[in-house]
């Protein structure tokens, strides 16, 4: 088993608030996605998991329910511990630059010490 942790900056989560916002199946089913990334870790099927590419050890969960597909980014520490970072719904390809510098920034928050939430 991993250790979850999930990135929080002032008492905010970003991805626990995202999770309370969705319809409650779209909720199960993306707790169900973490929680097989927890039992299996980085041994999941490429259709579960993927390393971004020219990434620092960023991978991204990809869930698909219904018609929306729900991406959420992590990076590992340790080879132990799981760091959710933050979530988005991919929509529009044009989105995702965006998203991955915001998602380094994040990154480099994090280890340099800011607080985390563990599951």
């Amino acid at each position: 088993m991993f250790e979850i942790i999930y990135y929080t900056e002032n008492n905010y989560c970003p991805i626990l608030e995202f999770l309370k916002s969705i319809p409650k199946k779209d909720q199960a089913k993306i707790l169900r996605e973490i929680d097989l990334l927890n039992e299996f870790g980085l041994n999941l099927r490429i259709h579960h998991i993927k390393k971004m590419n020219s990434s620092d050890n960023i991978w991204e969960l990809r869930i698909k329910h219904s018609t929306n597909n729900y991406r959420v980014f992590y990076f590992t520490l340790k080879e132990k511990n799981f760091y959710y970072l933050m979530y988005f719904i991919k929509n529009h390809r044009k989105h995702l630059k965006t998203n991955l510098n915001e998602l380094f920034n994040i990154k480099t928050t994090t280890l340099k010490g800011v607080s985390y939430n563990e599951s």
